[in-house]
């Protein structure tokens, strides 16, 4: 499939998601919400900052979606936990309905009437990371209905479905930029030496530093990945492709140039 062609040859989020985008208008979802999270806990939704999130929304929608956390109360999000595949936003309110909505439920709809995202489809991808999960919702261009929307799939849903799948395996292959911030040149070193099985003095044999200053880079990348120890911080960071990476941008002591805070990528 031709389409396909220029997703393997992606080798940044930034760039996969701009074309995605355009591939997706093309078929008329045309606003995006994108989000994967491999860090949730006991209960069913966790900090959003642990969360890569990708989405053309309006930034005052996005704003009020993620950081305001209203996603807590998306009827979307708790299908797209709940299941997987693809689904049309109507059989999901539907299915999903109930004869008193909460306060919440009821300010997420206003939101979504607001922006004008009223109609389109969801894809839940199948993880098979324990605790993850990851789906992107897809809105029809303002003035189109959920009948449109039905329509555009009975005649590509297949290759929409496809081409999605493809996106998001792509982009887990791929550094993301999901946390508060990147890693340092030498906080992503340090983590792939302790993931090798080295100690801390070998560490700093290996440096040409002392303990002290390895145990200074290991307290940086636990602060930046939001993790409370050096095992968590392995795991965070090799999920996110942070570690044994194989071309790094960065310079050795400063952050990449990505978007700090929460992550997101709106217009």
């Amino acid at each position: 499939m031709k389409r396909l062609k220029p997703y393997l040859a992606m080798d940044n989020v930034d760039d996969l998601w701009a074309h995605h985008t355009r591939v997706m208008a093309d078929f008329g979802f045309d606003r995006l919400f994108y989000a994967f999270n491999a860090f949730r806990g006991a209960g069913l939704y966790d900090n959003p900052k642990d969360a890569l999130v990708l989405t053309n929304m309006p930034t005052d929608y996005i704003e009020a979606y993620v950081g305001g956390g209203m996603f807590r109360d998306g009827v979307m999000m708790r299908w797209a936990i709940r299941n997987t595949g693809a689904a049309s936003w109507r059989a999901v309110y539907e299915h999903m309905a109930v004869e008193a909505p909460t306060r919440g439920e009821r300010a997420m709809r206003e939101l979504n009437e607001r922006h004008g995202i009223l109609a389109g489809y969801t894809i839940s991808f199948p993880m098979a990371i324990k605790n993850a999960n990851a789906g992107i919702g897809m809105a029809v261009r303002r003035g189109l209905t959920q009948d449109d929307a039905d329509a555009i799939w009975a005649r590509h849903g297949e290759e929409i479905e496809i081409i999605n799948h493809v996106a998001h395996l792509c982009i887990l292959q791929l550094p993301a930029t999901g946390q508060q911030r990147l890693l340092t040149e030498r906080q992503a070193e340090v983590l792939e030496l302790v993931a090798d099985g080295k100690t801390m003095q070998d560490i700093a044999l290996l440096l040409g530093r002392n303990v002290a200053t390895v145990e200074k880079h290991l307290r940086g990348a636990r602060d930046a990945l939001g993790v409370e120890t050096t095992a968590q911080a392995v795991r965070k960071a090799s999920i996110l492709n942070q570690i044994f990476r194989l071309d790094r941008r960065a310079s050795p002591e400063r952050p990449s140039p990505h978007l700090a805070g929460a992550v997101l990528q709106g217009r």
